[in-house]
């Protein structure tokens, strides 16, 4: 199911025709609007796409998705003078505008829903009301209402909508309700005129109560034949987005509480970032977890680590099953997709996923304790300490409670091969990781967990070749032999997924630069707690390159043909995060004082949801603390995940078309 049944019959135009005016109140936002006349270019260009669209998104809906495109666009681009200077509007507005795009662009038309009688009038004065507290809304948001051009977009919205309820008054031939809309449209002119533009707001408020209230009760303005949220929750990719905004809202919220800091309450774009890094798994951190957070804001975010680690919808899953009740055959379906398993196994594979991660997790801890509390700490700090790290560890969180991280254990092989193991089998899926001994021992196991467990092996051996061929005499000078060797392997094993460090990663040298950077887009394997393009998308590119340069026409492994489809799909996932990779480190370029090389380092560290820096976290302002959100957020989801918001679902047919020859050497 998507949009199409509940917009198929409404007057969604009579809103979008009200909202038409917002670039221009969004063009009041950072001070005059002809103050940059550019600005006042896009916000008139904006107002004229809104216009068209809603005239032509139900008669000719590719005129009206394609005006809406250059709408999205002029007003985003409207209000970006605000954006650049406050990061609350920058986060929000691009939160609003990826939400809002994926909700528009899934809207499916039928021919029949443009409707010129009765009904239609009804639904578009309905649409037109409500939208008018919608924009008063935004104008107090915006800090708008200040602005001496505020109250004249708020008259033209009035008469609009006025205007649709005085159409609907005269399809129902009502004298009063005509009456009524003729007051609605006069007044703000009479408001403007006495110069009392203040009260305006609150007449737009009064006249839009009275023409909803006065709209019939039994008018269907939605068809719908199930509820609301499933437009949000039928959809692999919606739910994954809107789960890990949900749990990130949350993390905030329980951050910014005063039990959750030492001594003072931090400021909410930190309580974001903090809890963003947390859920999406990352570990770059504006704020030293172990000095600034209390021991409940400790918990809080190992608890946001946990959750982000498992995927909530894992837990509930599982937690309905254990109280005894069933899933409805769509919402198996949803979780068949995301989890990549079918209907009969589901409820076994994510239990399966649960038992390994605490049984892994508890391992971790105990082995961990036990060097800790030998190393000199107390017995309750060391237990929590050595909790808190594993949960980082096998979530590949890389957040730890020691301002250095593992740099003050580099000389400690046994605490640096525990957590460099609990990172490789969190990185890995649960279901990959527990075919390791029949792996080892040569038994034939699926072709995608042999291509993540080889691909891996390749990366950790290889990385650990590099660090030490570049680094011996580099960050890793000073330390014996072995321990050379160890913080290589822990170094190798932390860089593409979790963010711990051994080692001071600012004084690195540029070939492990260059490394790190390809390591750290890679990321983990499908199913694990990882980030980045992923194990296997490497390895079917890294197949599909061997058959094409041996000249062989299909990919086959195991005696299984790779399809296709999942050519295609490795590629899309490649691109999309090159794409994510190339806006991010360009708006931090743009943004941020900071050295190319650390931005660049932040940016992909960011979106493979790794948590290494090389200290450029500490400098970034609010905007480049936004940025870093946005990444974080789209690493752990998926690049390719944001894209797919924009999907919509098509059967697929054989095409009888020739083929195309395309020269590409």
């Amino acid at each position: 199911m998507n949009i199409k049944a509940y917009i198929s019959h409404t007057g969604i135009e009579g809103g979008l025709l009200v909202l038409s005016p917002l670039p221009l109140l969004l063009s009041c936002a950072a001070g005059d609007p002809f103050d940059f006349p550019w600005k006042a270019g896009f916000a008139l260009f904006a107002g004229m796409m809104w216009l068209l669209c809603a005239l032509t998104i139900l008669r000719k809906p590719l005129v009206g998705k394609t005006c809406g495109i250059f709408a999205f666009g002029g007003s985003y681009g409207t209000l970006f003078p605000h954006i650049v200077t406050n990061p609350f509007v920058a986060l929000t507005a691009t939160t609003i505008l990826i939400g809002a795009s994926f909700l528009f662009f899934d809207l499916s038309v039928k021919k029949e829903a443009f409707s010129s009688g009765n009904r239609g009038a009804f639904q578009r004065a309905w649409w037109g009301c409500l939208m008018v507290p919608v924009l008063l809304i935004a104008n107090l948001a915006l800090g708008t209402s200040s602005s001496p051009f505020s109250p004249y977009v708020i008259a033209l919205s009035l008469i609009i909508s006025q205007t649709l309820f005085l159409l609907w008054g005269v399809q129902r031939k009502s004298k009063k309700l005509v009456v009524l809309a003729l007051g609605g449209i006069l007044s703000p002119g009479a408001v403007l005129f006495f110069s009392h533009a203040a009260i305006l707001p609150g007449i737009s408020l009064f006249f839009s109560g009275i023409c909803l209230v006065s709209l019939p009760r039994n008018g269907k303005v939605f068809e719908k034949k199930e509820p609301w949220w499933d437009v949000f929750l039928n959809h692999p990719a919606r739910i994954l987005f809107f789960t890990f905004l949900g749990l990130c809202i949350g993390g905030t919220l329980l951050l910014v509480l005063p039990a959750s800091t030492r001594n003072q309450s931090i400021s909410l774009v930190d309580a974001v970032f903090t809890s963003v890094s947390a859920v999406c798994v990352t570990g770059l951190i504006v704020l030293d977890t172990p000095h600034d957070f209390a021991l409940f804001g400790q918990f809080a975010i190992l608890l946001l680590i946990q959750l982000g680690g498992l995927g909530i919808m894992t837990i509930t899953t599982v937690a309905l099953h254990a109280m005894g009740r069933r899933l409805s055959l769509k919402q198996e379906r949803l979780l068949t997709s995301m989890t990549d398993t079918n209907h009969e196994s589901l409820i076994q594979s994510l239990s399966v996923i649960l038992k390994f991660t605490f049984v892994a997790e508890g391992i971790g801890a105990m082995s961990l304790f036990g060097a800790f509390f030998l190393g000199g700490d107390p017995f309750f700090p060391a237990l929590w300490r050595a909790i808190f790290t594993a949960i980082s560890a096998f979530c590949n969180a890389g957040f730890a409670l020691q301002s250095d991280s593992l740099i003050s254990y580099n000389d400690n092989f046994y605490v640096l091969h525990v957590v460099a193991f609990l990172i490789i089998f969190g990185g890995l899926a649960p279901a990959t990781s527990i075919l390791i001994p029949s792996w080892l021992s040569k038994k034939k196991i699926p072709v995608h967990a042999r291509i993540a467990l080889v691909t891996t092996l390749i990366l950790l051996f290889s990385g650990t070749l590099f660090i030490l061929a570049f680094e011996w005499n580099g960050v890793l000078e000073g330390l014996s032999l072995g321990d050379k060797i160890h913080n290589a392997w822990f170094q190798s094993a932390t860089l593409r997924t979790a963010g711990f460090n051994s080692v001071d990663t600012g004084k690195i040298a540029h070939p492990t630069f260059l490394i790190m950077i390809l390591f750290m887009f890679i990321g983990g394997s499908p199913g694990g707690t990882a980030g980045g393009i992923k194990t296997t998308t490497l390895g079917v590119l890294a197949l599909t390159f061997q058959a094409n340069i041996t000249g062989k026409n299909e990919i086959i492994m195991q005696n299984r043909r790779v399809r296709g489809s999942t050519v295609f799909r490795a590629v899309t996932i490649l691109v999309s995060g090159m794409i994510m990779w190339f806006v991010t480190v360009l708006m931090l370029e743009t943004t941020q004082q900071i050295p190319a090389r650390d931005l660049i380092f932040e940016a992909t560290s960011a979106l493979g949801t790794v948590g290494l820096s090389t200290g450029a976290t500490g400098f970034l302002d609010e905007i480049g603390k936004v940025v870093i959100v946005i990444a974080m957020f789209a690493g752990r989801i998926g690049p390719m995940t944001l894209f797919m918001l924009l999907k919509e679902e098509y059967p697929s047919s054989a095409s009888s078309c020739p083929n195309a020859k395309i020269p590409l050497t």
